[in-house]
C-alpha cells in the first residue's frame, strides 16, 4: 500500500520534558473509567495508558490539546516502556498501550483473550526519525553509508579517519581519534528499530539479528535515550543513536540511501513510511507496518521509529469505549498530530494513514 502525504512538519522541536504532568495511577478499569456524558455532549472520566517512553513528549502534547477539547477527561500515561505497556494492556490493567513494536504472534493470541473476537487496533500514530548522533570537534557535516554505520557500531571501524568514513566524506578533515560507540543498556524499542535497519540495509557488515537488547559486547552502554545523549555529549569522539528530538547540540549524521545521503527530518521520516507496506495476515483494524528499511528512494530516511497505539475494538463497558474512541480521534486528527510535532518533533501522519486509522476508531464499541 503506497500512501500520499499532504501534511508535513516543517520544523523539529528539540525540547523534551523529562516527566509527564499526567502519570498513570495503575488502577483497574472499573475504578479509573467512571466516565459519563455531560449535558453539553462532552465526556468526563479518566483514560489510562502505558508504554513507550518515545511517546512521552508527544503524549504531553496530546493530553494538553485534548484537555482543551474535553476538559473533564484526564488522560494518564505511564512511560514504562514498550514491553511493559504491552504487558499491562494485555493483562487488562490499562485501556490502551503505546508500543514501539507491533504485537508478536504470542501477544496477538493474548490480545484475543483480552479483547475478544472483535480483535485489536494497532495504529501507527507516532513517527520519528532515529538520529545517529556524534561528538567530533571540527566535523559539522558527516555522511555515513549503511555499511559504515554498521562497522562503527559492530566495533570493526575504530578510528574517525578510517578509510570507510573517509570515503563517505571526501571533503572532510577527519582526526586520527578513537571512536567510542554508545548503545542503550536497557531493552529498547529504539534499539530494536535501529538494529532492524542495520540488519536490512548493511548486509554482511551487520551479522546480528534485530533485537531490543544490544547485541554487541564492549563499547559504552547507557540507560535510556537521555543516557545515550548524555554519554555522547560527555565523550569526545563518541557516537550513538537517539530520537532526533533529543539530539540537542550534538552532530547528526546524514545516512546513505541509494546514491545520496539523507538528513533525518520529519519530512524524510514520513516519506519512508509512505513507501512501506502493512503487515499481512493480521486483523481487519491492525495496521502494523513493515518499514522499507533498505529503501533506495530519494529523500527517504530509513532509520525511523514507528510507535503504535494498541487497544480493543470492543470494550467491556460503553464509558471506556467512548473515551478511547474520542481520544484516538483527536490523536490522529490534524490538530492532534500537530500538537505531537510541536511537543516531540515527530512527523505528522499522512492523510491516507489518518483515514485508515479513523476506520478502526469508528469501529470501537462496547460489548
Amino acid at each position: 500500500m503506497k500512501l500520499s502525504t499532504k501534511t508535513r512538519a516543517t520544523t523539529l522541536s528539540v525540547a523534551l520534558a523529562s516527566t509527564l504532568a499526567l502519570t498513570a495511577c495503575g488502577a483497574s478499569n472499573e475504578t479509573d473509567n467512571a466516565s459519563s456524558s455531560g449535558e453539553d455532549g462532552g465526556l468526563s472520566g479518566t483514560l489510562v495508558g502505558a508504554g513507550a517512553s518515545s511517546q512521552q513528549a508527544a503524549m504531553q502534547g496530546w493530553s494538553a490539546g485534548y484537555n482543551s477539547v474535553q476538559p473533564d477527561v484526564t488522560v494518564n500515561y505511564d512511560p514504562v516502556g514498550s514491553g511493559g505497556g504491552r504487558e499491562q494492556f494485555l493483562a487488562g490493567g490499562t485501556d490502551f498501550a503505546g508500543s514501539d513494536a507491533a504485537l508478536d504472534e504470542e501477544e496477538l493470541a493474548e490480545a484475543e483473550e483480552r479483547c475478544g473476537a472483535s480483535g485489536i487496533f494497532e495504529l501507527p500514530n507516532y513517527i520519528a526519525p532515529i538520529a545517529v548522533v556524534y561528538n567530533l570537534e571540527g566535523v559539522e557535516d558527516l555522511n555515513l553509508s549503511p555499511e559504515t554505520v554498521a562497522g562503527i557500531f559492530n566495533q570493526q571501524i575504530t578510528t574517525w579517519n578510517d578509510p570507510a568514513i573517509a570515503a563517505d566524506n571526501p571533503d572532510a578533515t577527519l582526526p586520527d581519534q578513537a571512536i567510542t560507540p554508545v548503545n542503550r543498556s536497557d531493552e529498547s524499542g529504539t534499539t530494536e528499530n535501529f538494529t532492524e535497519y542495520l540488519a536490512a540495509a548493511a548486509g554482511e557488515a551487520w551479522p546480528h539479528e534485530p533485537s531490543g537488547d544490544w547485541p554487541v559486547s564492549g563499547g559504552e552502554a547507557a540507560q535510556g535515550t537521555s543516557g545515550v545523549v548524555s554519554a555522547v555529549e560527555a565523550g569526545a569522539g563518541s557516537i550513538g543513536y537517539a530520537d532526533l528530538s533529543q539530539a540537542g547540540d550534538l552532530g547528526v549524521a546524514n545516512i546513505g540511501v541509494g546514491e545520496e545521503f539523507v538528513e533525518p527530518t520529519a519530512e524524510s521520516a514520513a516519506a519512508v513510511v509512505e513507501n512501506s507496506e502493512t503487515l499481512e495476515g493480521r486483523g481487519e483494524y491492525d495496521f502494523a507496518i513493515e518499514l522499507a528499511r533498505d529503501t533506495t528512494e530519494s529523500g527517504n530516511y530509513p532509520i525511523v521509529l514507528i510507535s503504535y497505539h494498541v487497544g480493543c475494538i470492543e470494550y467491556e463497558d460503553q464509558e471506556t469505549a467512548d473515551l478511547v474512541k474520542d481520544f484516538m480521534t483527536y490523536v490522529v486528527s490534524e490538530d492532534g498530530q500537530q500538537a505531537a510535532a510541536e511537543a516531540a518533533g515527530s512527523a505528522p501522519i499522512s492523510d491516507a494513514l489518518r483515514e485508515q486509522a479513523q476506520s478502526a476508531i469508528d469501529a470501537i464499541t462496547a460489548a
